[in-house]
């Protein structure tokens, strides 16, 4: 399937504000009637780039399309070539680049980061030496101030103090860009193409004069692979970034460097700089030049296309996608309708602007990925490290699955609003699958294997989708593979190879976990045994859901059963008076010291934040810590201090941590103990307080959109229930008005007359115009559609949703 070129799109205004607000009324009453309010016509005016830039978020304010393959961006510098102040490229504190590269990955966490590939420069000045012998960026890099610089969705603009400036603009898998320099100084673009985030195993430029073209690639990869295999890059984790970029106008010198040598005039150059950090990759490089005659024309175009499969591959990209005569206005317009599609899905009125832009910038951030890696002719590169074509019925091939992260919010949040994209997407982890010998691994980059953080994603996601009615992928030859990986023991499960943090085991000692029912700590080869038990009980039960689905009883059965293993980690007596999630050895004996703050035996979390991570049984857990009453009390002290004042920004290791995903469900569980008022008091405290606008506006690592997609079903007072399921569970909605697109059904339509920021709880619910005194909703909603209408108060009602037979099960 060939990519639309520069066509009119869909606006966003398809309903006017009088249907929304009529059809919210008709489900209602005689709940009160939300005021009439005309929704934007364009979303992607309210979304601010910049949000997350800072305080660890991680996002990057460049430009991109939703799941696009080209993503130009900053990259700064810290005053060290080999550093970038934030492990995506761009921190909002650090005001000095050295490059806009092609490549990122909104919100990874391992710094550096992934991608950031090829650099180019506007450098105003004579090139007299290798940009990469500058390894304290002090000669071939510039500052600028915030005031010169903007960010919308699918354009970036930046002004240098140098005087240059950068306008650029984006396809999925291509770009324009529009460089200025000062008219009375020398004007050169440099292409730092070994200058990706993590470095590179090698890297090449050619210039062709006689017909302005700049083409290279660059030989990389390795994210979070440093300390991989004990320090060995993880090679699987490569690949090779080609670009082809042409201009409108002749060069007036080329040059090209490798390491500390300049050569004037040359037209080709090859060289990595390595994976190493400092002085062991410092000086080391290449990269190649163009200078431009500005004394009467100071304004420079460059048309560029990329590709992970060929240098014809980025040239074929370019041309089906940009027709040769864009500007970057026309580009952008292209890019801003793309967007306002996308952010279209969901559709809210009421509450402040300051809310919307959060809110707009969540749904903007959770719908950059999965990112495109393949070509317009459908090729793309795989696991095995050779070139495949689409599956059939397959439109794209997507990666970037951080696993871990993504399975429990925003790969429901894809499901529910891209079903298309989200069956794509399983298709193509599908395919790397068969690639890799069968092999799923749970954080996957480019066409690689990372086998970043812990469990079987995977399992959890692909049952997901399916769960919340996503067809378009070969799930029953997905659901064998998987049942595979989680039955048959792979030689890698008994290697510490990666150990901790990307164990090479994607289900490591498998055997010795179906023999005691838990990991072993001693002799689990994985980075924690305590939280690869409980993940894997996740994942099973995922499974379980999914094999019930398909008919599949017998597995149904064994996988319902290992989902409960989660309780052999469950010490009764691990400290006086209170049970805890805690490791345990392969001779069944308790590991210690211990103590609930302590991450021993887990994975980025503590014992007290990982001893909620069973949100496939609630019920069971409440009983093992002695019954509904009593966990949900527990329950209010990990959100609250002893004083009874709020914790929940972070920074104790006893209390919930908003930064990072194995506890961000817990506030949603309280509906299962039978206090659904509290999740809607500590929801919106958490959306009003750690959540926000400008660059520290998300609380951490936004992790491929998971925290974003938090904030979105927050804000709609929804959440996902448990992965492999279609069940949602019910909060207070943020928004008087919302619809949600439900493509080939009936809308959700969410209202909530009442909503603003006093009206935090639920006072009563209808759902599809019946009274509703449940706090979750059955897979009905998600997958056909409805109407859900709340009527919210000041106080909390105590008596909603709080028989024990309608519970979330």
């Amino acid at each position: 399937m060939r990519p639309a070129r520069l066509r009119t799109a869909r606006r966003f205004g398809t309903r006017t504000a009088t249907a929304l607000v009529t059809t919210a009324l008709a489900v209602a009453a005689p709940f009160p009637a939300a005021a009439a309010e005309r929704p934007p016509e364009r979303p992607s005016a309210l979304v601010d780039p910049l949000i997350g830039s800072a305080n660890g978020g991680n996002t990057f304010p460049g430009a991109t399309l939703p799941y696009g393959m080209i993503a130009w961006s900053p990259t700064s510098t810290t005053g060290d070539q080999t550093s970038t102040g934030a492990a995506n490229g761009y921190q909002y504190d650090t005001t000095r680049i050295r490059g806009l590269s092609l490549t990122h990955v909104n919100g990874a966490g391992c710094n550096p980061g992934a991608a950031g590939d090829v650099p180019i420069m506007p450098f105003v000045g004579d090139v007299t030496s290798s940009p990469s012998a500058d390894t304290k960026d002090a000669v071939y890099a510039a500052d600028f101030s915030h005031a010169d610089e903007k960010a919308v969705p699918g354009r970036y603009t930046l002004g240098l103090k140098s005087g240059a400036t950068a306008d650029l603009a984006v396809s999925r898998r291509a770009g324009v860009a529009d460089f200025t320099f000062p008219s009375d100084r020398a004007a050169n673009l440099l292409f730092r193409v070994s200058n990706s985030l993590n470095g590179s195993e090698n890297a090449h430029v050619d210039i062709d004069a006689a017909h302005r073209k700049v083409t290279g690639w660059v030989h990389t990869g390795a994210f979070c692979g440093r300390r991989a295999n004990g320090g060995v890059n993880n090679r699987k984790s490569y690949y090779k970034l080609y670009f082809s970029a042409s201009f409108d106008r002749a060069f007036s010198s080329v040059g090209t460097w490798k390491d500390s040598t300049l050569s004037p005039g040359s037209t080709t150059a090859s060289g990595g700089e390595g994976y190493a950090t400092g002085a062991d990759r410092a000086g080391r490089g290449s990269g190649g030049w163009v200078g431009f005659d500005t004394s009467s024309d100071n304004d420079v175009r460059m048309r560029l296309g990329i590709s992970y499969v060929s240098l014809d591959g980025a040239e074929a990209n370019l041309r089906e996608e940009i027709e040769p005569d864009a500007s970057v206005t026309d580009v952008a317009a292209a890019g801003a309708r793309a967007w306002d599609r996308e952010l279209s899905t969901v559709r809210v009125q009421g509450g402040s602007p300051a809310r919307r832009q959060t809110f707009y910038t969540a749904l903007y951030h959770s719908l950059m990925q999965p990112n495109l890696i393949s070509d317009v002719d459908g090729r793309y590169w795989g696991m095995d490290q050779a070139v495949h074509r689409l599956a059939r019925g397959q439109r794209a091939q997507y990666s970037n699955f951080s696993g871990w992260d993504q399975y429990r919010a925003q790969i429901q949040l894809l499901a529910l609003l891209k079903p298309t994209v989200a069956g794509d997407f399983a298709q193509s982890l599908y395919n790397f699958a068969q690639q890799n010998g069968g092999v799923w691994d749970r954080w996957v980059h480019i066409s690689g294997a990372t086998h970043v953080m812990t469990g079987d994603p995977s399992a959890a996601t692909l049952a997901t989708f399916y769960a919340m009615g996503v067809r378009n992928f070969d799930y029953e030859g997905a659901f064998d593979s998987l049942v595979r990986q989680a039955t048959v023991p792979h030689p890698d499960g008994l290697s510490d190879a990666g150990c901790p943090g990307q164990c090479v085991g994607q289900r490591p000692n498998l055997a010795q976990y179906l023999s005691s029912h838990y990991a072993a700590q001693d002799v689990c080869h994985c980075w924690g045994g305590a939280a690869e038990t409980l993940e894997d009980a996740v994942a099973d039960s995922a499974l379980a859901k999914w094999a019930k689905l398909l008919g599949r009883e017998t597995e149904a059965k064994v996988f319902a059963e290992r989902a409960t293993y989660w309780r052999n980690v469950f010490n009764p007596e691990a400290t006086p008076g209170a049970g805890y999630i805690q490791a345990r050895r392969l001779d069944g004996s308790w590991v210690t010291p211990f103590t609930p703050a302590g991450d021993l035996g887990f994975a980025q979390g503590t014992s007290a934040t990982y001893t909620w991570m069973v949100p496939q049984d609630v019920a069971g857990l409440a009983e093992a810590m002695g019954g509904r009453d009593v966990a949900a009390a527990r329950l209010d002290g990990f959100f609250h201090k002893a004083d009874g004042s709020w914790s929940v920004r972070g920074g104790d290791p006893l209390r919930y941590d908003p930064t990072n995903e194995p506890g961000i469900h817990a506030p949603w569980l309280y509906n299962a103990l039978g206090q659904p008022w509290k999740t809607q008091a500590t929801v919106r405290q958490i959306l009003d307080t750690v959540y926000g606008t400008g660059p520290a506006g998300l609380p951490g690592n936004d992790d491929l959109g998971t925290m974003s997609a938090w904030y979105v079903f927050s804000a709609l007072g929804l959440h996902p229930q448990t992965p492999g399921s279609a069940s949602l569970l019910l909060g207070a909605p943020v928004f008087p008005v919302a619809v949600v697109d439900r493509p080939g059904s009936r809308d959700i339509t969410i209202s909530a007359p009442d909503a603003d920021d006093t009206h935090v709880f639920v006072d009563a619910v209808r759902l599809n115009g019946r009274t509703y005194q449940k706090s979750w909703t059955d897979a009905g909603l998600t997958r056909s559609g409805g109407t859900l209408a709340f009527r919210l108060a000041e106080q909390p009602n105590t008596r909603w949703a709080t028989d024990p037979a309608g519970l979330p099960k």
